[in-house]
């Protein structure tokens, strides 16, 4: 209901209800690159051009006219890919304003991961990961990418190590003198927190 009436309200408020356009999308990205190309030979006519970003963009495939019934999701790792064009029916993120369900047709957001379980729905089959942080960018095609910087999946997680772990990070937390230190020590804290709860819930 939500995500209808935001866009009713953004066709009603932007540019007479017609769809802005995005740097990825083709028409715009073609006219932009030439008006450069333009401007450049006018400046430096002996030199060719070199290429913008738009140049090595892909362009962004339509938003499709109805909401599609399955959600396409992107996983990431900087050392491999855990997901590629799958499509499941919602992923919940743990974004840093909170847990946030992602469904088909959800509105474009960017949200920043903080340390907790990403979850995976595929019918009644749902795989959990826990990530440390990242990204997820939603995108108005109900295309989803997630891209994490450290990410297991919760049941190759030891509890035995994460109560050792919160137990270390928490004295080292209580003793030391430095921000640096009480800095670090409170990262280990929050994260070995964080895997303690996927793990209890």
């Amino acid at each position: 209901m939500y995500r209808h009436a935001s866009r009713r309200l953004i066709q009603a408020l932007g540019d007479g209800g017609r769809r802005r356009s995005f740097s990825t999308d083709l028409p715009a990205a073609s006219s932009e690159d030439a008006a450069f190309v333009e401007a450049w030979r006018k400046v430096a006519p002996s030199i060719d051009p070199p290429k913008t970003p738009l140049a090595f963009m892909k362009p962004r495939p339509p938003t499709p006219s109805s909401i599609p019934s399955k959600l396409t999701v992107n996983f990431v790792l900087p050392y491999q890919s855990e997901i590629s064009n799958k499509e499941v029916d919602m992923v919940i993120v743990p974004a840093t304003t909170g847990q946030m369900g992602v469904l088909p047709g959800h509105v474009a957001t960017i949200a920043e991961l903080k340390p907790g379980v990403l979850s995976v729905h595929e019918g009644n089959e749902v795989t959990k990961y826990f990530v440390s942080s990242g990204f997820a960018f939603i995108h108005a095609n109900s295309v989803t990418d997630i891209v994490a910087v450290e990410a297991v999946p919760v049941d190759r997680i030891d509890p035995s190590l994460v109560q050792k772990g919160l137990a270390d990070f928490t004295q080292k937390l209580n003793s030391t003198t430095t921000d640096l230190e009480k800095a670090e020590a409170q990262i280990g804290v929050d994260v070995h927190s964080a895997l303690n709860a996927a793990l209890s819930g």
